[in-house]
């Protein structure tokens, strides 16, 4: 026979199991939502919005560029991040309003036309930081910077290149407007590079003769452009204006035998229907570019003025053991001049 205390001791335990048993389970501590724009007003959410030149934000090219420094943004910073397509110049305004309305941190846009857009804009918001790719800041606004690049060195590297590996002395250049000082200034970079290498070159170099509006979206006449610049002879083509540079390359691209240089950013891993005939880019590197800003302004020291970024020639990739070994190293001693002065592009001069 069980002792009284004993008893007592096993009732307790019993009527505490039934207690336990009848209260309710504990409540999963709440999941974290992903920010919204709803958020973006918030001090501790990044909000970063993009807004395009005309066309694409997968152009292969510059929009796409810029898009992947703001994507950067998002995965290193956490930021919500968003693109807007203009599809008209009269819509750059009102699409740069769209983030700015909803209280977005920082606004990228992309493209030298944007320029006036985007300092309007800046003026009407300026406690939004602005990103101005490829729009040179004559006036200094404090929450603008313009992230401008030495187009004339790459395209300088890009004409070295394509003068030392042309067979029939011939080269060209299939390129968007000249209404675009960044094109100009790769133009003129290509052809003075060629000519450090052979002064006596022929260079055949052809603007689109249209406006901003299409200038940069016409892949037929690219390809057209560069079809008649082969049939005069030239193996190596430059093709820099986004996705009508891109109609070039791809045209080259179908004729065995000759070589095409891309532009903005490394073409062999944006445009593989180049891959036949790509043995180099001109490169701006707007990637690093646009994210070193955005972080700049996570840091509370973002820049007003002009942000000059990193230019350069992309990778040989299957090409690597076409080009010959002096080749590689007259590119390099090029390079070493261009930044330390001793060789000038005589850009701008």
């Amino acid at each position: 026979m069980l002792k009284k205390s004993s008893l007592l001791l096993a009732i307790v335990i019993v009527a505490s199991l039934v207690l336990a048993a009848c209260q309710p389970a504990a409540a999963p501590p709440p999941e974290e939502t992903a920010p919204t724009e709803a958020d973006c007003p918030k001090e501790e959410v990044l909000c970063v919005g993009l807004v395009t030149d005309v066309g694409e934000v997968d152009d292969k090219s510059f929009n796409q560029s810029a898009w992947e420094g703001v994507q950067q943004a998002e995965r290193e910073l956490g930021a919500l991040v968003k693109f807007v397509e203009t599809k008209d110049a009269k819509d750059y305004g009102p699409n740069i309003e769209l983030f700015a309305d909803q209280g977005y941190d920082v606004i990228v846009t992309v493209g030298f036309a944007l320029g006036e857009a985007t300092a309007l804009a800046a003026q009407k918001y300026p406690d939004i930081d602005f990103i101005g790719v490829d729009q040179f800041q004559g006036e200094v606004l404090p929450n603008v910077a313009g992230l401008i690049f030495p187009e004339d060195r790459a395209g300088f590297l890009a004409g070295a290149l394509a003068a030392q590996m042309t067979q029939t002395g011939t080269i060209a250049a299939v390129l968007g407007t000249d209404l675009v000082p960044p094109v100009v200034a790769f133009k003129e970079g290509y052809e003075a590079g060629a000519r450090y290498i052979n002064p006596d070159i022929n260079i055949i170099s052809t603007y689109h003769p249209g406006g901003l509006d299409v200038a940069f979206t016409d892949p037929e006449w690219g390809a057209s452009t560069a079809r008649q610049a082969m049939d005069q002879g030239a193996d190596v083509i430059f093709g820099a204006g986004g996705k009508t540079g891109n109609g070039a390359l791809t045209e080259v691209a179908s004729e065995s035998g000759k070589y095409c240089i891309g532009v903005d950013t490394d073409q062999w891993e944006t445009l593989p229907e180049a891959h036949p005939c790509l043995i180099s880019s001109a490169m701006k590197l707007i990637t690093p570019g646009v994210f070193d800003l955005i972080k700049l302004h996570t840091e509370g020291n973002f820049p007003g003025g002009n942000y000059v970024g990193e230019t350069g020639l992309a990778p040989y990739h299957d090409f690597e053991s076409v080009i010959p070994q002096e080749v590689k190293d007259k590119i390099n001693e090029i390079d070493q001049g261009l930044k330390d002065g001793s060789i000038s592009t005589g850009y701008g001069s």
